[in-house]
């Protein structure tokens, strides 16, 4: 497995999640095989995986809701085994769709919540964690009467009541329409930065993943397949540049006569798409520029859709 970790978009070297060869088997088959991974102390890190994965049995392993049939799992430095309540104490968690009594009010289900978990000064972080997941105007609503994208808030709520140094989420977007998924983003982006709370994300939408994540790791037939920093991931070998030119026609034979790029992709009035490796971009603009052909403008097009895709299905 590669690691591609970037230090500057780390913001600490602290572990707090740490699998080493994790495994979890059913009679013949198996679940989760021997995978490693690292979350780091203020990461959002993005955990991805085809459908069958291994990504959910993963996170339950994390969370001690079962146990693996082997290797070892360390929360915040410590063994999950022989510290269970010490760090599971430390996390707050929203599995799949969050299960509330539909015929009591947010505030209500909070405070049963809050009561379970021992939280002290209980009204007053109610309210504050209402006021920042943007429901507490809605605070005396059912919530029958929610939206799927409130209940999801109202999840990521419950999962904030006792102060938690991390957070797992597992598809939280999932089900919301594009203006709720903008406002899960919003609202996660919101709790790393204002919170300093470390994140897990599972999720499938990968654009969301790509907006939001500063590291991550993909796993497929339950084993790592890489695990890195984000945009590195995204930047390394071969990619698909667009070169935003004032003369299509001149940029064209310079650059098919050059040999600087794998191939001409595609063009339009604006612009020339060159498949090439990120470490030849700022020659290929130099000879362009060299060759009188102005350029405007840069963009690599590489989506972490499509290095998921290639990834995967290697």
């Amino acid at each position: 497995m590669a690691d591609f970790r970037q230090n500057t978009k780390t913001l600490s070297s602290e572990t707090y999640i740490e699998l080493n060869n994790v495994s979890k088997r059913y009679k013949n088959f198996k679940a989760v095989d021997e995978l490693s991974l690292k979350v780091f102390k203020g990461d959002i890190y993005g955990f991805l995986g085809p459908n069958g994965a291994g990504k959910s049995t993963s996170i339950r392993m994390m969370l001690s809701l079962i146990k693996p049939s082997g290797g070892s799992i360390k929360l915040f430095g410590k063994d999950l085994a022989h510290n269970r309540y010490q760090t599971l104490n430390r996390i707050g968690a929203l599995i799949e769709k969050p299960d509330f009594y539909k015929y009591l009010t947010a505030r209500e289900n909070l405070e049963i919540l809050g009561k379970i978990g021992n939280v002290t000064d209980l009204t007053s972080k109610i309210d504050e964690t209402l006021e920042l997941v943007g429901l507490r105007d809605r605070s005396e609503s059912k919530v029958k009467t929610f939206s799927q994208g409130m209940k999801q808030r109202l999840g990521i709520a419950q999962s904030l009541l006792h102060d938690p140094d991390m957070i797992i989420l597992d598809e939280p977007a999932n089900g919301l329409d594009p203006q709720g998924q903008k406002e899960m983003r919003h609202l996660i982006q919101r709790i790393n930065v204002e919170r300093g709370l470390t994140i897990l994300i599972s999720s499938h939408i990968l654009p969301e993943i790509e907006q939001l994540s500063n590291r991550m790791v993909i796993i497929n037939k339950g084993k790592s397949v890489v695990e890195g920093n984000v945009q590195e991931l995204l930047n390394e070998g071969e990619m698909k540049v667009s070169f935003f030119v004032d003369d299509v026609a001149k940029a064209i034979q310079a650059i098919t006569t050059s040999g600087l790029a794998s191939s001409l992709a595609e063009s339009d009035d604006e612009k020339i798409i060159l498949t090439i490796e990120q470490e030849r971009i700022a020659e290929v603009n130099r000879f362009l520029v060299n060759n009188e052909t102005a350029v405007s403008a840069i963009k690599p097009l590489r989506s972490l859709e499509e290095y998921f895709i290639n990834i995967t299905t290697a």
